[in-house]
């Protein structure tokens, strides 16, 4: 599954898609390519789609609107419906006309086309149930470069999507880990991947007793990223991603319902592997290091208990009041050791971490948590840009006394039936050792939702854009 980037147009091609934003109807694009002087109304407003046939040479001329500027973020998505729409038509080969894009546009019709032939079906017995499109996108060969750049973001964030997608009888920790190794193998970063008994040796306690119960034992993934000819000692961004590969809530059990859903609770791992992955493949001038806790979160007799007091790696002591506040845990040794042994000057966490978050924000935005004004402006400006939004909640110390416990240094939930999401990212940074560059993104509400493009919910690949969006601005 592939976009063709062309200079010209293909003969072969039976489908045209033309496209312009709102009130940017250009006629002489449009007489260009269908070779008819169309004069029919079309304003270009968000999802506007008028398609007819041509009189000769019967090809099929769509003219798709891409809204307006403040659309401009979610424009990628109309590039994606209209492929997911058309694409059960049998032999379709489609030459989508892109000379007179802007830019952003170009990006949009890259990322946008790409998805919109994704097949979930992987596992399907008979295979795929649409003819896949040829699709050709024509740009300049000026703009090509520009294009394929384009195409590595999309090609990388669906590999994060499929990884997310995978179910959890195929995706252990040690898959996870199996994953990063080949992304860092093929793209060019360092990769290192520790297992049991070697985390046991280094203290990784929170980490281990989240995945006691599993018959599949926890991973502990460390990447790095550093532009050729760099000798910085110190990495610019550190990020953490919680990588539970399923999540049943151990013996604080979920509810059955939408439990299979659990699989995707290593999102936040995917966008860090994604975010390393595309620093590599694009070369950008950053130095980063990504770290990955994975473990598998089940019912057993050796699972973790509530009441249990566990140590961590920060050699501070944690009395678990429920196991299925479990992200916060591996997520903890992993901030514990980022900043111990990397010392980034800018830190970021991504997790789905609570329903609380959900609650609050739906499935509009992340919650966004920093001390640091320079930290939230830049995510949110970065989230803004690309459709894959932050907002920001308080961090006060007022929501730190309900995390005290009375036998360990503090305790793994509050117990209160309000502010889950902030006393979440309390309990986070009493890990971080008061660094003053370090932001929680609780991205539960974004990384997997229902959308037109499936008929469960899917993985979004959400953080990827973001996080590529934020280090541009890092290094700009």
């Amino acid at each position: 599954m592939s976009l063709h980037i062309k200079s010209a147009t293909s003969k072969k091609a039976n489908n045209v898609l033309i496209t312009f934003p709102k009130d940017g109807v250009d006629q002489s694009v449009i007489r260009k390519y269908s070779g008819l002087g169309y004069d029919a109304e079309h304003t270009g407003a968000s999802r506007e789609l008028i398609s007819f046939l041509h009189p000769e040479n019967k090809k099929r001329i769509h003219i798709l609107g891409l809204g307006e500027p403040k659309e401009a973020s979610k424009m990628y998505t109309l590039f994606r419906s209209f492929v997911f729409q058309q694409r059960s038509k049998s032999n379709m080969i489609l030459d989508v006309i892109g000379d007179h894009l802007s830019d952003d546009e170009l990006k949009n019709a890259v990322i946008g086309l790409t998805m919109g032939m994704i097949n979930h079906g992987i596992y399907k017995t008979n295979g795929n149930k649409y003819v896949e499109p040829e699709i050709n996108l024509v740009v300049p060969k000026s703009r090509q470069s520009l294009a394929e750049d384009f195409a590595k973001v999309v090609d990388t964030q669906m590999s994060v999507m499929n990884l997310v997608d995978q179910p959890s009888n195929i995706k252990f920790p040690a898959f996870i880990g199996q994953h990063a190794l080949k992304s860092g193998k093929k793209y060019g970063y360092n990769v290192k991947v520790l297992e049991a008994a070697e985390l046991k040796k280094m203290g990784m306690d929170a980490l281990l007793a989240v995945g006691q119960g599993s018959n599949h034992p926890p991973v502990f993934i460390i990447m790095e990223y550093k532009p050729k000819g760099s000798k910085s000692k110190s990495p610019k961004l550190g990020l953490v991603g919680k990588g539970i590969s399923f999540d049943s809530g151990g013996l604080s059990i979920k509810p059955a319902a939408n439990m299979g859903y659990m699989k995707s609770d290593m999102a936040g791992a995917g966008a860090v592997i994604g975010a390393l992955e595309l620093a590599a493949r694009l070369k950008l001038d950053i130095h980063l290091v990504g770290i990955v806790p994975s473990a598998e979160n089940s019912v057993d007799a050796k699972s973790l208990r509530p009441g249990d007091v566990i140590s961590s790696y920060s050699g501070k002591s944690i009395e678990v009041i429920d196991t299925d506040a479990e992200g916060r845990l591996v997520l903890a040794d992993g901030l514990s050791y980022i900043k111990k042994h990397f010392d980034p000057e800018y830190i970021i966490d991504l997790a789905t971490l609570t329903g609380s978050c959900i609650a609050t924000l739906g499935n509009a935005a992340a919650g966004l948590f920093t001390h640091s004004d320079e930290m939230a402006h830049d995510l949110t400006v970065a989230g803004d840009e690309v459709n894959e939004r932050v907002w920001r909640l308080p961090l006060w110390e007022d929501y730190l006394a309900d995390m005290q416990s009375d036998i360990a240094d503090i305790k793994n939930l509050s117990g209160k039936p309000v502010a889950g999401a902030i006393t979440a990212a309390k309990f986070l940074e009493f890990f971080i050792s008061e660094h003053q560059k370090w932001a929680h993104l609780d991205i539960a509400g974004m990384a997997f939702t229902d959308s037109e493009f499936a008929k469960m919910r899917t993985a979004t690949a959400y953080g990827v854009r973001l996080l590529l969006q934020y280090m541009q601005k890092l290094i700009s």
